[in-house]
């Protein structure tokens, strides 16, 4: 997960923060990583310095963040905002790619931080999260089911390369 750049990091860190999947303190230490990495802007000097205790630190990235972000000529996505979502999904898919989370790891996230109520783009993850809980508690493991958590997997890793655009997706 390390492997991008700080600027990255830090854009990631603000677009998983945008639908609840990352905290502010994640995001404050993306921002330290920037500066430590020679990534410097006036935003994100202050953005870097709120402090990540709990109680107003989502109040004050709320205040910084866009600017910080818009200064590195990133992109800033509005908390709940239906494009931050995508972004997320992407981001997540992404890493499910790069074996960083597994596919269960993927559905569930989908399901917990974009639910059914979120982009459309989310929704063959989240079924597919529905489809693991059914064969968990109905099949159990037993070797009759014709739907295997194998087969499962295979389906959400085909869902992150189409969520990427991966032309791969098709013929694999």
């Amino acid at each position: 997960m390390h492997s991008e750049d700080a600027p990255t990091r830090l854009q990631n860190a603000a677009i998983l923060w945008s639908v609840g999947s990352s905290t502010a303190a994640d995001v404050i230490q993306a921002a330290c990583d920037c500066l430590v990495t020679g990534v410097d802007s006036p935003t994100l000097n202050i953005l870097a310095g709120v402090s990540p205790a709990r109680g107003s630190e989502n109040q004050e990235l709320r205040r910084w963040l866009e600017g910080a972000l818009v200064e590195l000529s990133l992109t800033y996505y509005r908390e709940g905002s239906r494009e931050g979502e995508e972004e997320a999904l992407r981001i997540m898919a992404r890493r499910l790619l790069a074996q960083t989370v597994t596919p269960r790891d993927l559905s569930s996230w989908a399901y917990r931080f974009i639910t059914y109520d979120g982009t459309p783009l989310a929704a063959d993850l989240i079924a597919l999260e529905s489809a693991y809980d059914y064969v968990d508690s109905v099949y159990n493991g037993h070797p009759y089911t014709g739907t295997t958590t194998a087969d499962l997997d295979a389906d959400v890793i085909a869902e992150a390369r189409r969520l990427i655009g991966d032309a791969t997706a098709e013929s694999s």
